[in-house]
C-alpha cells in the first residue's frame, strides 16, 4: 500500500525547498497500519552527499512525514479535540433544571446543555435558527405558525421526539387542564406564550401554534430557554420534580446534582447534531468571585463566570487564560416605585436621573466594561432610539426639578441594594453607596436596605420598596422583551409584577401591543421609537448601564461560544488533553 502526503505550506517553509515530484514523499508501509520503515534512498537523488544542506532539508522533510504517518496509524489514537472534562465555575447553584420554571441565569446555563427548543439563537448572535424544528411557516393572516419537526431524534431516555412531545411540553405551560401543567409564578414566563390559543398536532412530525392575534415576537420567544421540549415519559414519571431529573434531547445528559456544590453532565453520544467533543461538564458553585479567579488561575476550573472588573483585568494579563467580550443585551437600572407618593411626580424621577453621574459609575464600578444607558434596552438591539438625549449629570437641574415638584426636604427614601452581583450590577453595595452620595448632594435622603435574594425578588415584584437596583438580560433580543415585558401596564400587576416600577401608561402599552401585531420590522420600529420617548419623559427607571458580556476561560479550551445574552450550548467546545 502506498500513501502520498502533500506538505502544508508551513512545513515546506520550515524545511526549505522540497524534493522534486519524482523524488518526493513516497512512504511504504504494511497495510496493518504501523510504519515498518521509511526508505529515504527511494527519494534521494544519487548526487546528494551526506552532510550537505540539501541532505539536511530532506531528512527533516522525511521526519515530518514519518511523524504524520505515525499519528495517523497508531491504533486507538484519540481524535483531535475529543474527550476531557470541562469544569465550569459559577457564582451560585441552579434553582431548577426545568427551564420552563427558571428565572435565574445559573439554572439556564446548566439546563440549555440538556434541553432543547423548537428554534434557537445562533452560536454568536441572536438570529433565530432551526433546532428541533427544521423549518417553519406563518399563515398570511399571521395567526398560524406551522413547524416541520426533525426526524430520528431521541430523548436521553430513549423516547422518540415527535409532535406529541412538543404538544405536552408546551401545553403544560399554557393549559391548566393538562396533566403536566406546571409553570412558574413570575408573570413573564406565561406572558411569553400567552398569545398562543391552540396547539394542533398535524402529523407525527408537524405541529401548529395558533395565536389569538398576530404576534410578531412569538418566534423569538420560542427560542427562549423557557420553552424547552422534555421527554413525556420523564414528565409523567417525575411530575413537579422534573426540575431535578431533566430529560431532553440536548448534547449532554443529566447525571447528578449535589445542591450548592456541583451538577454533572455527560456526553450524549447519540446526539442528533453530532457527538459532542467534551466527555463531561461539571458545573461548580463557587460563590466568591476571588475564589473563582484563583481556581481559574490554578487551572482547577476551566471557565469562571461573573468575575468583577478587577479580576477580568488580571485574567487578560495571564498568558494561560483567554477573555471573550461581546456587546450585551442587558441593562442595569434603578427602578422607581411610581405608586409611592414621593415618587409619583415625573419631575422627581427626572431629578433623580440628573443627580447620578453615570460616566463616573462606568469608570469606577464597571472599570470601562459597560456603556451608559439612556433607554430601556441596549443599542445592540434593533429599534433603539438613539435620538433621545440622555439625562445629563447636573445637580443644579436636579435641585430645580425637586423644587418645582415641591419635594419635601424631610423625606427619606429606601434604596434597596441587590444582594448578589450580576454583569449589569457587578458591585451592588458600592453602587448603592455611590448613588446615595449623589442623591444626598441634591437633597434626597436615602437609607440603603439589603435583603436575602429570594426575599428581595419577592418583595420587589410586589412593590414593597421605594427605589431598587434591578436588571434584565434580554434573552430574545427583541424590544418587546424589555418594553412590553418590563414596562407595560399589563405586567404591572401584583403580586409578581415583572414591571416592578408599577408604572402604568396607556399610550405606551398600546404602542407595545400594536408592535406585537405587526410583522413589518420597519413599522414595529416606529412604535418602539415612540414608546422609548414616552419612557424617557416619564422616567420610571434610572437606566444605569449596559455591561459588556465577558467570558474568562483556560486557553486549553477551544471553540468557546458567547452569545450577546451569554447563554450557549457547549456542544462544539473541546479541550486540549
Amino acid at each position: 500500500m502506498e500513501l502520498w502526503f502533500p506538505l502544508s505550506s508551513a512545513a515546506s517553509n520550515a524545511i526549505g525547498s522540497v524534493p522534486s515530484a519524482q523524488t518526493r514523499n513516497r512512504i511504504r508501509f504494511y497495510s496493518r497500519g504501523l510504519p515498518m520503515g521509511i526508505r529515504c534512498s527511494d527519494i534521494l537523488p544519487s548526487r546528494i552527499q551526506k552532510g550537505g544542506a540539501v541532505m539536511k532539508r530532506v531528512i527533516l522533510w522525511c521526519t515530518l512525514l514519518m511523524l504524520g504517518v505515525w499519528a495517523w496509524t497508531v491504533p486507538g489514537a484519540q481524535a483531535a479535540g475529543e474527550g476531557g472534562t470541562l469544569v465550569w465555575g459559577r457564582g451560585g447553584d441552579s434553582v431548577t433544571l426545568d427551564l420552563a420554571q427558571a428565572t435565574d441565569g445559573e439554572s439556564i446555563k446548566a439546563g440549555i446543555q440538556v434541553l432543547e427548543n423548537l428554534v434557537i439563537f445562533g452560536k454568536d448572535s441572536m438570529d433565530v435558527e432551526p433546532q428541533l424544528a427544521e423549518s417553519w411557516t406563518v399563515s398570511p393572516d399571521g395567526l398560524t405558525w406551522t413547524f416541520q419537526l426533525r426526524k430520528g431524534v431521541l430523548f436521553h431516555d430513549g423516547t422518540p421526539f415527535n409532535a406529541q412531545a412538543v404538544y405536552d411540553s408546551l401545553a403544560r405551560i399554557l393549559d391548566k387542564n393538562h396533566p403536566f401543567y406546571n409553570y412558574g409564578k413570575w408573570k413573564y414566563l406565561s406572558l411569553s406564550l400567552e398569545q398562543v390559543s391552540e396547539i394542533k398536532i398535524i402529523d407525527d412530525y408537524k405541529i401548529a401554534l395558533i395565536t389569538k392575534k398576530p404576534y410578531a415576537p412569538l418566534l423569538n420567544n420560542l427560542a427562549l430557554w423557557l420553552c424547552p421540549i422534555l421527554s413525556p415519559k420523564a414528565m409523567a414519571e417525575h411530575k413537579d420534580q422534573i426540575g431535578l431529573h431533566p430529560v431532553g434531547t440536548g448534547p449532554f445528559k443529566f447525571v447528578s446534582w449535589i445542591k450548592d456544590d456541583q451538577i454533572v453532565l455527560e456526553r450524549n453520544d447519540a446526539y442528533w447534531g453530532g457527538k459532542p467533543k467534551l466527555q463531561k461538564i461539571v458545573l461548580k458553585s463557587i460563590p466568591e468571585p476571588s475564589a473563582r479567579l484563583m481556581a481559574l488561575q490554578s487551572r482547577t476550573i476551566d471557565i469562571a463566570d461573573d468575575l468583577d472588573p478587577d479580576s477580568i483585568a488580571l485574567v487578560k494579563k495571564n498568558p494561560n487564560l483567554s477573555v471573550i467580550e461581546r456587546p450585551s443585551v442587558n441593562i442595569g437600572y434603578i427602578a422607581l416605585n411610581t405608586e409611592k407618593p414621593a415618587l409619583k411626580d415625573p419631575r422627581v424621577r427626572q431629578a433623580i436621573s440628573h443627580a447620578i453621574d453615570k460616566d463616573t459609575l462606568i469608570k469606577t464600578i464597571f472599570q470601562g466594561l459597560a456603556i451608559p444607558a439612556k433607554n430601556p434596552f441596549p443599542p445592540s438591539i434593533w429599534g433603539y432610539n438613539d435620538k433621545i438625549q440622555p439625562y445629563e449629570y447636573s445637580p443644579d437641574k436636579a435641585k430645580k426639578l425637586l423644587a418645582e415638584a415641591k419635594f419635601p426636604a424631610d423625606t427619606e427614601l429606601e434604596l434597596w441594594a441587590m444582594p448578589v452581583s450580576r454583569a449589569y450590577m457587578p458591585e451592588p453595595v458600592k453602587t448603592a453607596e455611590l448613588i446615595q452620595a449623589y442623591l444626598a448632594e441634591v437633597g434626597i435622603k436615602t437609607r440603603i436596605v439589603r435583603q436575602e435574594w429570594g426575599t428581595y425578588l419577592n418583595k420587589v415584584s410586589n412593590g414593597e420598596y421605594d427605589m431598587c437596583m434591578f436588571g434584565w438580560l434580554g434573552g430574545n433580543a427583541d424590544p418587546d422583551n424589555f418594553l412590553y415585558g418590563l414596562l407595560s401596564a399589563d405586567t404591572a400587576k401584583t403580586p409578581g409584577a415583572a414591571n416592578v416600577s408599577l408604572w402604568k401608561n396607556a399610550e405606551f402599552t398600546e404602542l407595545c401591543l400594536k408592535a406585537q401585531k405587526t410583522f413589518d420590522k420597519a413599522e414595529r420600529t416606529k412604535f418602539y421609537l415612540k414608546a422609548q420617548e414616552i419612557f424617557h419623559a416619564e422616567a420610571p427607571w434610572v437606566p444605569l448601564a449596559h455591561s459588556t458580556m465577558v467570558r474568562c476561560f483556560n486557553k486549553k479550551l477551544h471553540d468557546v461560544p458567547l452569545r450577546p445574552n451569554g447563554l450557549n450550548s457547549f456542544q462544539m467546545v473541546w479541550k486540549e488533553q
